[in-house]
């Protein structure tokens, strides 16, 4: 029996992401989100206005997105409560979130440089977008919806159907959020007729069938 419930969260299940960015005086930051999707070659990325990766997107027109796989949840964790943001936003110090300069650091992740722009990549995730900000769109209460055209993507080779330019859905398996929690190691259920029309490669499928 269905309930008319007023739900608080709508995190049905969402791939987690680091964005990368720096602010106007080229300090680096990177932080988790995962409001994001993508649509051809570009991505909707969705952001508080208050955070510091908002103001940083806005300035710079650039952002790197990294794709998170379910190993580097404890690192993503780490950066749940950390802001660039200083002093830190009144209801995100009311959460607890407090000021951190070197997040990179406090997550023990690596920064890697951009090639086409100057927001950094993590080196840890196998998936690295590099984008430009094309658009800007109010959405909801306090918040932004960021239209980034892809530029140009780096991709683990492992991760690669061999032979193509298409991700092998076996191997890849990502950082996905669940209302507020992590979780990764996802199974294939079956089959997909849009994968079949829309002829894409099988990769490691295949094997498992």
């Amino acid at each position: 029996m269905h309930v008319n419930t007023p739900l608080k969260v709508h995190y049905y299940g969402s791939a987690v992401v680091l964005l990368g960015t720096r602010d106007e005086e080229g300090r680096p930051n990177v932080a988790p989100m995962s409001s994001a999707w993508w649509l051809g070659q570009s991505a909707m990325l969705g952001m508080g206005d208050r955070s510091q990766t908002a103001r940083n997107m806005r300035a710079a027109r650039e952002v790197t997105i990294n794709l998170v796989p379910s190993g580097l949840a404890d690192a993503v964790d780490r950066l749940a409560d950390l802001t660039a943001a200083d002093p830190v936003p009144e209801g995100k110090a009311a959460k607890g979130y407090r000021f951190e300069a070197d997040k990179f650091g406090a997550a023990g992740l690596t920064e890697q440089a951009g090639e086409l722009v100057g927001a950094p990549r993590v080196a840890e995730c196998p998936i690295q977008l590099e984008c430009r900000i094309t658009a800007v769109h109010p959405f909801g209460k306090g918040c932004s919806a960021f239209e980034a055209e892809i530029l140009r993507s780096h991709v683990d080779d492992s991760l690669l159907v061999p032979g193509t330019a298409y991700v092998d859905p076996l191997a890849w398996d990502p950082l996905v959020m669940k209302f507020c929690d992590y979780f990764g190691e996802a199974r294939n259920l079956r089959e997909s007729t849009l994968a079949r029309n829309w002829r894409m490669p099988r990769g490691r499928l295949d094997r498992a069938a």
